[in-house]
């Protein structure tokens, strides 16, 4: 299963493998707190993320645009398909927005590739 974090929620047992998907460093967040790995690389490039931050691009156009650089770099997200393929995995990021993030848009591209791939072996966590 493939969820979506915000870095500063609290680490909980089902969150699996943790993984920070932002380009840069969220503020006041120490590195020893992440208690997972940083991919940069997977983040939106620099120019799409500061278009999307200053309103030039609409969510749609950015997720769009996200896609196009996914697809077009597979080398960055596919470590992320095979932790996702072996269990439980979570994509930090620092944005306030939870619905309309990159995050959000990574996860459902690697649920695709998942689906692409065959029957996912993927548990559910139930624990509170």
């Amino acid at each position: 299963m493939i969820r979506c974090k915000r870095v500063y929620d609290a680490v909980d047992q089902c969150d699996g493998q943790r993984v920070l998907v932002d380009r840069l460093w969220p503020r006041n967040k120490r590195k020893e707190d992440l208690h997972g790995q940083w991919l940069r690389e997977v983040a939106p490039s620099n120019a799409l993320r500061k278009a999307f931050h200053q309103g030039e691009v609409d969510y749609i156009g950015f997720a769009q645009r996200y896609q196009q650089e996914l697809a077009a770099h597979p080398e960055h997200w596919y470590s992320l398909l095979d932790l996702a393929a072996k269990g439980d995995l979570t994509l930090l990021y620092a944005s306030k927005d939870i619905e309309h993030n990159h995050a959000q848009v990574l996860a459902a591209w690697l649920e695709d590739e998942l689906e692409r791939r065959g029957p996912g072996s993927s548990p559910v966590c139930y624990a509170h």
